[in-house]
């Protein structure tokens, strides 16, 4: 069996009904292996069996349907075809609002001052009603074809019911014509298509912004001439040239020259990044002072911008689990209304006496004022808006279900090496003894270790050259595995190591005050000995990034519990516990036993992993949500369902924050879609007619609708005020 992924752009959806219809369409059909269908993006995705069905069988399947579908195109061609559906439905707009304007005023304020006045307003009312409203009756007949109903057959009956009665008392004199309550009713439906077609634009501008980014061109060397060239023709391996204040076309390595990059774009990190030879670069951010050269490593869809801009494009297409409430609720709603609708009728006009008119505009605002379309862009609108903010704040999140499982988090794990500690040693103390200065210490141990290729030998070496220590020629250099490594500089002999070390030359070790309180805090200590005789020590540890203890309280603070894991031994992992702020840890635990940890802690609550995403793979894995400290590498990005860009335990209580706030608007959303309907609904139906006299029109009902999908939207977008979590 063959799999095969299809990501296809969908059209003539106008409600939830029109989404879960040809979700459920989809499923049925045999080959289909996975669906997904969103109204808010207006995507599919579907994973098909390629030995039983193939693109075109797909396609032809949506079309059936009652729906436009085509495989996705490039999201730039996308752009511009949205603007034009916007802008079409702008005329369209224009033109209803222009014939059906005069038909409300010449009927309800004008009335009888023209001759043939009725004719004049059925012939402004027929072409709203049916090159207008052509598109409502086209989803109604789709619909109506797979046995089901949809928005569009409540406007298509609504407006068809008060435009047909309208028509019989034309010809007939009998009665009172409502042309007035058709032509205006899909008009206001238009105009709240319009608005949200405007402010669902809105919602993926983070990812309009990051497809704005790229350059269009590059300066590559070919045939030792540098040359101007698309950014579509740059191939891996060729060099490219970098100059001040330009942007960077493509991912690749610096082989040449050195500089600051601004990698805000990307990272959402304000300060700019030092570059030299061997760094990576990725595109689209800017080089912010010198020149340099790099070879180019990735292209095209490869590049992390355009990894970035799928992972975002997925995350808003997909559903959260909460979205299924609302596709459940859509199923059966609009058939609901419809007999709520002939309930009306019925009950108004056989058994209250009613005229056939009253009782029909009542049954046709019924039908008008229970769309819903407010309920099913709750979910997909917060999500959109909500990756997004998460995106320029150098937050990933991986599709709905991550973003709602976020907020459930009662436990996070945290790995402590590369994700509480910066994952390198660093000297942290250097004591001398007898008063030797620390320069001269540091100068010894760096040029006996610049030989060496122990982890701990590269710490100290890198101290001595951040302290622009000079290296010294060392003679008869030996490594001793598991105690050190001995030289000679000058006519001196010297002794590096460990403990053991010192024993095995029989330095003396009386000096030594404070050695025990150095590795009670976790650090490794290494003594100095020259021609056996101690002269200093120094102390090397993986320390704790700067923001480690903040990041830890900010989550404390949400009421979530901290734990620390490592594979570290019991002193060590207690002092960068302690340094931390966590409330435990778990030591002497190897990488393939971290996620039993995880299940175990599973038992008392929804938890959260964040590692590395290299080794941590199984726990981020077992994890409710893998939080993934990667800089945007590519075992980052496949790993953990949160990409932390910038390497910042910080942004861990902010994706936290970000789900919250996503999981609240679209609760508040649903409650008023819900409640909207819940109250309109009676309403409608005239329940109050007979003690207060309220009647709720048709036409204030269509504009209730429309308006009540705009707020939804509107409320969504509200997030956006929070553009620094």
């Amino acid at each position: 069996m063959r799999n095969k992924k299809l990501d296809l752009k969908i059209g003539g959806m106008h409600c939830q009904s029109c989404a879960t219809l040809l979700d459920r369409k989809l499923k049925k059909k045999d080959g289909v292996l996975y669906s997904n269908v969103n109204l808010s993006t207006e995507r599919a995705t579907v994973e098909i069996d390629e030995s039983k069905l193939t693109e075109e069988d797909v396609i032809n399947t949506i079309k059936s349907t009652g729906y436009d579908a085509s495989l996705h195109i490039d999201s730039h061609d996308e752009k511009i075809e949205k603007q034009k559906e916007v802008n079409n439905l702008k005329k369209l707009l224009i033109l209803s609002f222009a014939l059906s304007l005069p038909v409300m005023v010449l009927s309800m304020f004008l009335m009888d001052i023209l001759p043939y006045q009725n004719f004049i307003i059925w012939i402004l009312t027929t072409p709203v009603q049916f090159f207008i409203g052509a598109r409502f009756y086209k989803g109604a007949w789709g619909a109506l074809k797979n046995k089901t109903s949809n928005m569009d057959t409540l406007i298509a009956l609504g407006t068809s019911a008060a435009y047909f009665y309208s028509v019989y008392v034309l010809f007939s004199g009998e009665g009172h014509i409502y042309f007035e309550t058709s032509a205006i009713l899909i008009s206001l439906v238009f105009l709240g298509r319009y608005l949200e077609a405007r402010a669902k634009g809105k919602t993926n501008e983070a990812i309009k912004k990051l497809m704005g980014l790229s350059p269009k061109t590059a300066i590559v060397i070919r045939n030792g001439k540098e040359m101007k060239i698309s950014i579509d023709d740059v191939k891996v391996g060729d060099t490219v040239i970098v100059k001040p204040g330009e942007k960077i076309p493509v991912d690749g390595v610096i082989t040449e020259g050195r500089s600051s990059i601004d990698e805000s774009m990307i990272t959402g990190e304000s300060m700019p990044v030092d570059k030299n030879k061997g760094d990576t670069v990725i595109g689209a951010t800017i080089n912010k002072h010198g020149s340099f050269r790099f070879k180019v490593t990735k292209t095209g869809a490869n590049t992390t911008l355009s990894m970035i801009i799928k992972l975002i494009e997925d995350a808003q297409g997909s559903k959260a689990p909460i979205q299924r409430f609302a596709d459940k609720i859509s199923a059966y709603f609009v058939p609901t209304v419809i007999m709520i609708a002939i309930v009306t009728f019925s009950v108004w006009y056989l058994f209250l006496g009613a005229e056939f008119s009253f009782a029909l505009i009542l049954s046709v605002t019924v039908l008008v004022i229970a769309c819903p379309c407010a309920l099913g862009l709750a979910t997909p609108t917060s999500i959109m808006v909500g990756t997004g903010i998460g995106a320029q704040n150098g937050i990933l999140i991986k599709g709905g279900e991550a973003l709602e499982t976020t907020h459930k988090i009662k436990n996070i794990i945290l790995d402590k090496t590369g994700t509480i500690t910066k994952g390198e040693p660093d000297v942290t103390d250097i004591i001398p003894v007898n008063n030797i200065p620390d320069e001269i210490i540091l100068g010894i141990a760096g040029s006996l270790e610049k030989n060496s290729e122990h982890p701990l030998a590269e710490a100290i070496v890198k101290k001595a050259k951040k302290s622009k220590i000079g290296f010294r020629k060392v003679m008869n250099f030996s490594a001793i595995p598991g105690h050190g490594i001995t030289g000679k500089i000058g006519t001196n002999k010297y002794f590096f190591g460990n403990s053991r070390l010192m024993k095995k030359y029989n330095v003396d070790m009386k000096n030594t005050a404070g050695y025990e309180k150095l590795e009670n805090e976790g650090k490794t200590v290494m003594f100095l000995a020259k021609d056996k005789k101690l002269i200093g020590y120094i102390a090397v540890a993986d320390t704790i990034k700067e923001s480690s203890s903040e990041a830890v309280k900010a989550l404390q603070e949400l009421g979530i519990k901290v734990f620390m894991i490592t594979g570290d031994n019991k002193r060590t992992a207690q002092a960068i516990a302690e340094k931390a702020g966590v409330d435990e840890f778990f030591y002497d635990v190897l990488p393939e036993d971290k996620a039993k940890h995880v299940k175990k802690l599973q038992e008392s609550g929804q938890v959260g992993m964040v590692g590395d995403g290299i080794n941590d793979a199984p726990a981020l894995a077992q994890a409710d949500i893998g939080i993934t400290m990667g800089s945007g590498t590519d075992v980052a990005m496949e790993t953990g369902s949160i990409v932390l860009m910038k390497n910042d335990l910080l942004d861990v209580a902010k994706a936290i924050k970000l789900s919250r706030m996503t999981m609240s608007k679209i609760r508040q959303n649903m409650f008023w879609a819900l409640v909207y309907n819940t109250m309109g609904i009676p309403l409608a139906a005239g329940v109050l007619y007979p003690f207060t006299g309220w009647l709720l029109s048709p036409m204030i009902a269509g504009a209730a609708m429309a308006m009540s999908s705009v707020s939804v939207v509107t409320n969504s977008l509200s997030m956006k005020r929070h553009k620094k979590l």
